[in-house]
């Protein structure tokens, strides 16, 4: 009990996303498309942009598959996006600075509230932060420019390392859906990072998505790299006011491990509650590569994240570990994929579901094993924590398994809380509401530990905040 009492005590100052921020603001904007998705609107995305005739081509191309592919079979609930009535690109009014201070203070506030300033001082090395559709705030320390890192705007690399770039960009995922395939055409903002041979960044480096207000879409494309031997650990974070209508979410993370290199992204999604989040993430492992993905999804009305890694050469690993939060009549997809290719590989993927209040948590996955990669292991652990009798939690895995040495594992369990445990801590002098947030930090207690101290911190919060409150037990 000392245990959570300490940590209850560390983040008690931390308020949920909707209570710091409050109610989306009107801006005005340099330049807004919107309307109907056509071959016109993707040039001048590509114009206003200043790209090289291939990412133009590149674009095009997506929008073609965009136009052609059906709506995917697993995506249900989002009935409501009406792309016609989208904003696809919104550039606010200022340009890409280095100081906080040279911010417009309407936009610069969000950030402050957040904690994004303090954060960075403390113990981030280079920092994006993205508003809308383009970063408006880049800082990387000089240290890391002397060790050959590259960490620039998307946009940025396009034009200065476009055969660097062009190595990457949606080959390690292709559009094999349909909104994949509109990410292609309309992408905008996001952030490059490239870790040279032998080069470990120990601090991590960061970039922080906003979607200022309601009926935008924001489609962001980061690709981050670490070249052989290399170290690099990058936080993604997530976060908007209070929208009064929706907004759509369609990034894309493409992650490359090379030769014996680690590879480390940890997400923070703390969406507020009117945010339609599509997620498309995949990164590949060379032989000894490790890749590590945490997945924290907070917030939102409907989210499909599924983290995923192709382990392409001989002793290659990752871990994929997921926390997914549902309170309310919300659907929440948090699952993993992996690609076993070649022998001597390893995957481990853990996933932890809260559900309440008619919340519907979903785990769905896939484990590959293709014929050859011999002593192939994998085993993923689910566990799901429902709260109520009007919630549930899914769990949808899929082996696909085709050679006859590897082990492959899967285990589930589901849980709720029972008058007895709160009986309990009444009992050991804890409030009704300290003893329901006692039992769900302590299920997710052991992936909490695990992540930089000022994002265990702040997901803690909101995950206490989300479940401390709940009017049904059991």
């Amino acid at each position: 009990m000392q245990e959570f009492q300490n940590i209850h005590a560390t983040i008690s100052h931390v308020e949920s996303v909707e209570e710091v921020l409050g109610i989306e603001k009107k801006f005005s904007y340099q330049v807004e498309l919107k309307g109907r998705i056509t071959k016109d609107m993707v040039e001048e995305i590509s114009r206003l942009k200043g790209e090289p005739d291939w990412m133009r081509r590149l674009r095009l191309r997506m929008l073609e598959l965009f136009e052609k592919l059906p709506t995917p079979k697993w995506v249900r609930a989002v009935q409501e996006i009406d792309l016609e009535a989208l904003v696809h690109y919104a550039k606010p009014q200022t340009e890409t600075v280095s100081s906080w201070d040279q911010l417009p203070k309407e936009i610069r506030e969000y950030y402050e509230k957040l904690g994004l300033p303090e954060i960075e001082a403390k113990a981030l090395l280079g920092l994006g932060a993205q508003f809308d559709s383009e970063i408006i705030y880049f800082n990387l320390k000089k240290k890391l420019q002397e060790k050959g890192v590259i960490m620039l705007p998307m946009e940025e690399a396009v034009r200065k390392y476009p055969d660097l770039v062009q190595r990457y960009f949606m080959r390690v995922f292709p559009p094999e859906h349909k909104f994949a395939a509109l990410h292609g055409a309309l992408w905008s903002g996001g952030v490059f990072i490239y870790v040279p041979p032998g080069v470990r960044i120990e601090q991590p480096l960061e970039t922080f998505f906003f979607i200022g207000q309601s009926m935008e879409s924001q489609m962001e494309h980061s690709i981050v790299v670490a070249d052989k031997d290399a170290y690099v650990h990058w936080i993604e974070g997530c976060s908007a006011p209070r929208l009064l209508k929706y907004s759509f979410h369609n990034g894309m993370v493409e992650g490359y491990a090379h030769e014996g290199a680690t590879l480390k992204i940890t997400t923070v999604q703390n969406w507020s509650r009117n945010v339609v989040n599509f997620n498309n993430k995949r990164a590949i492992a060379e032989a000894r590569a490790k890749v590590h993905w945490v997945e924290g999804s907070i917030g939102s009305k409907t989210t499909y994240t599924f983290p995923s890694t192709v382990l392409k050469g001989e002793g290659a690993s990752t871990e994929i570990v997921g926390i997914t939060a549902a309170k309310g009549p919300y659907w929440k997809e948090n699952g993993a994929k992996v690609w076993h290719l070649a022998p001597r590989t390893s995957s481990r993927v853990v996933n932890k579901s809260i559900s309440a209040e008619g919340g519907v948590a979903v785990y769905r996955g896939i484990v590959h094993v293709q014929r050859g990669a011999k002593y192939a292991k994998s085993h993923v652990q689910c566990d799901s924590l429902v709260l109520d009798k009007d919630s549930a939690t899914l769990t949808v895995p899929h082996d696909q398994v085709f050679e006859e040495t590897a082990v492959v594992t899967h285990e589930a369990t589901a849980s709720t809380i029972s008058e007895e445990k709160l009986a309990y801590l009444r009992a050991r002098g804890f409030t009704e509401d300290d003893a329901k947030a006692a039992i769900v930090l302590g299920f997710v207690g052991d992936i909490l530990k695990d992540l930089p101290f000022e994002y265990a911190v702040v997901l803690g919060r909101v995950i206490e905040l989300e479940f401390g409150k709940l009017s049904k037990v059991g």
